[in-house]
């Protein structure tokens, strides 16, 4: 009896921790550059915020920015990531990573 009491107490105190709402997404002020190839313009998100998909051929971020940005292996900002300081740069994964700012 007292598992059964203590699996519900956990269960309830994980299923509370899963609905308290993260604070929202601020921006950064500046911008972060994305560099390609040589045959494409540079892609340049004003301001970003959020989760933002990087372009299919992304080959460096430069970051521009304010804030501290991250950078993800997957288009959804979903696994851990990379971080990268303002006025700093970094490789990215070609194929379907993505980068978010880091408040």
């Amino acid at each position: 009896m007292n598992r059964l009491v203590a699996a519900m107490s956990s269960a309830a105190s994980v299923g509370a921790l899963l609905i308290v709402p993260s604070p929202p997404a601020q921006a950064a002020a500046g911008e972060v550059v994305v560099f390609s190839t040589e045959f494409q313009r540079l892609d340049n998100y004003r301001n970003p915020e959020g989760c933002n998909k990087l372009p299919i051929a992304a080959h460096v971020l430069l970051n521009l920015s304010s804030s501290e940005v991250v950078v993800h292996g997957d288009p959804f900002c979903l696994t851990p990531g990379v971080p990268v300081n303002q006025g700093f740069g970094s490789h990215v994964p070609a194929g379907s990573g993505s980068f978010s700012v880091s408040r």
